[in-house]
This record gives C-alpha cells, structure tokens and sequence, in this order.
C-alpha cells in the first residue's frame, strides 16, 4: 500500500514496505540459534529488513497445565 504526496508542488508516491511482527519465547540456550534462523531468513541486504529486540521474561506460566519457566514453553 501507499499514497501520494504533494511536496513543493511536485507529486511523490510513497511505498510501505508490508510488515510483520514475529514474537518467539524461547529457553536460553536457543537465543542465539533463533537468532541466526531469523537473520538468514530475512536479511536482504535493503531498507526494511527490520529489527530483533532480545528481553527477558520474568516467569512462564502454562495456564492449562500450571507448568512453569522452560517446562511451560
């Protein structure tokens, strides 16, 4: 999608870059290995490939089976 806009009385289309969000917990030792996976599959080299933010989770819990942390993931 994009729309165009006036700017100093000329005409410009402005493209957007269709997005997406990607939210993966994982146990710590597949950080870096999820990491890596998600790189290869979307870095092109152009504008848009995005961004990964790494955080911590405080706790996990599975509501269905009350398992905790790394048992609940």
């Amino acid at each position: 999608k994009g729309h165009t806009e006036l700017y100093r009385g000329a005409e410009y289309v402005v493209d957007f870059l269709p997005k997406i969000k990607l939210e993966v917990a994982v146990t710590d030792d597949l950080v870096e290995r999820v990491i890596e996976a998600i790189q290869h599959s979307a870095r092109t080299g152009k504008i848009g490939d995005g961004k990964i933010f790494v955080s911590n989770l405080e706790q996990v819990i599975r509501i269905r089976t009350g398992e905790l942390d790394g048992d609940a993931l």
